[in-house]
């Protein structure tokens, strides 16, 4: 039936179909665009991020989907069978009767006078009902409808015919077959001339889709939340247990040994990790042993975060243990690897530990999978030999042999773990594993003009604490005056 609401209104002019055939064009485009970042997206369903990025891309395409079929739609106006000169097709307002040909919408008018009801085809599909079984009538409407939501087109309606105001509402059906589909419904009153209203129009429209999509953003934005908060409060806890275990050298320290006026200038830093977040389980330490002796270690255990860096504070404790005990370099990493292979949260892990005795100037290493030491005589550094040793946590009963090398007055020996250059070039072609050796090397000429070990770690660390560092990475440096 006319609307009188609207009797007044001037005829809208038809757009250009040249100007619209080219926004249907660039939003074709744009889809097309976005369901390529969509597709780049899909590649890891374990990564938050990318899920998020994902149900973003989700919710971009089905609304530029809702966009094309609205341009189409103005591009092609009237569908014929509503232009066939009947009082229905030419009285009735343009935004009412486009609606039909939407993929997702169909419009309906409830008369109040006669009771009649009048549904578009698309409703009927939108609802599962046969044609044959008649449209719905407003009393019927909410047995269709979830129970909580019967309410809320209640008050819709009442609003629309006692109010005259405008229906906007949403409300979930049940339909026939069981499914569920999601529909928001606006619509107005059509006055007659009295300005009572007659009956009441309305457009539904099926978004389902859309607020499947809006959904999915929803629980993957809040899973991606999730994810940050819980690798923030690990990354607090990993460092506050790392900070407890390493010492907190802030400048050289000397360890008197009880033989004599020798003495041994450490210093050593933590480089951390640029890419990641988490903390990883790298270590250092020196411990002066109950003989006068003089425990060095560095090592490197695999993985981030609190379980790498517990599991690190774990090896270490064991490690003082057994060097306070006396056991020597190569039997104290048998010991060490028996335990990460025993270890209920089985772990893979590098080591070199050292043992300098100030008497004889001797000092015993070990190493397991570890980059071996550096010792810099006169400005001229070479790597030490290394003795035979697997990673710890390799294989069960490995054997680890030690080595005996003679120090001078004034030797410098630098210890280090892997991270400490890109394992990366800018080529993307991985680098080789004697290339930490090899820039430290370098750096000998440097070293032999510092005046401390704490100046060494410093000249390291402007040399090689690069910010695009992949991993995180520890250095140790001994003088041996």
């Amino acid at each position: 039936m006319p609307s009188h609401l609207h009797e007044d209104h001037s005829a809208a002019q038809p757009p250009e179909p040249g100007a619209v055939d080219s926004l249907i064009s660039q939003t074709r485009q744009l889809r097309g665009k976005v369901d390529a970042v969509r597709r780049d997206s899909a590649m890891d369903d374990e990564d938050p991020q990318l899920r998020w990025q994902r149900a973003l891309c989700d919710l971009a395409v089905h609304q530029l989907d809702d966009l094309g079929a609205h341009l189409g739609q103005l591009r092609d106006g009237l569908p014929p069978e509503e232009t066939d000169g009947s009082a229905y097709a030419t009285s009735e307002p343009p935004a009412r009767s486009t609606v039909h040909a939407l993929g997702r919408a169909g419009s309906a008018e409830w008369d109040l006078l006669t009771d009649a009801v009048d549904w578009s085809g698309e409703l009927y599909r939108i609802f599962g009902r046969d044609p044959a079984d008649g449209p719905l009538t407003l009393d019927e409407m909410p047995s269709w409808l979830f129970a909580e939501d019967q309410q809320i087109l209640s008050e819709a309606v009442t609003g629309c015919l006692v109010d005259g105001r405008p229906v906007d509402c949403e409300f979930r059906i049940v339909r026939t077959d069981g499914s569920v589909r999601t529909v928001h419904m606006v619509g107005e009153p059509v006055l007659d001339a009295t300005s009572g209203t007659a009956s009441m129009w309305a457009v539904l429209r099926d978004v389902s889709e859309l607020r499947r999509s809006q959904r999915t953003l929803r629980e993957t934005r809040d899973s991606l939340q999730r994810q940050r908060q819980i690798a923030q409060t690990e990354r607090r806890l990993a460092v506050e247990l790392q900070e407890a275990v390493l010492p907190p050298w802030r400048g050289s320290l000397r360890f008197p040994q009880s033989g004599g006026p020798t003495t041994v200038d450490l210093a050593a830093h933590y480089l951390p990790s640029a890419t990641s977040a988490l903390i990883g389980g790298d270590w250092y330490d020196a411990l002066p042993l109950p003989d006068g002796s003089t425990l060095l270690t560095v090592g490197d255990l695999t993985g981030h975060g609190v379980s790498a860096t517990s599991g690190m504070a774990m090896l270490l404790g064991a490690l003082r243990g057994m060097a306070v005990a006396g056991l020597e370099p190569g039997p104290l990493m048998g010991w060490l690897n028996q335990l990460l292979d025993t270890s209920a949260q089985p772990a893979l892990g590098s080591a070199l530990c050292c043992r300098y005795d100030p008497a004889d100037r001797t000092l015993v290493w070990a190493q397991a999978g570890h980059p071996a030491p550096l010792l810099f005589r006169n400005g001229t550094g070479r790597v030490l030999d290394p003795p035979e040793g697997v990673l710890l946590g390799a294989t069960s009963g490995a054997r680890y042999t030690q080595t005996t090398e003679q120090l001078a007055p004034g030797d410098l020996l630098v210890l280090h773990t892997d991270g400490l250059v890109p394992r990366r070039t800018a080529f993307g072609s991985a680098t080789d594993s004697g290339a930490a050796a090899r820039r430290l090397l370098d750096l000998g000429p440097r070293f032999a003009e510092a005046r401390t070990s704490q100046d060494c770690v410093r000249i390291v660390v402007e040399e090689l604490g690069m910010p695009e560092r992949e991993d995180d990475a520890c250095v140790l440096v001994a003088r041996f005056v």
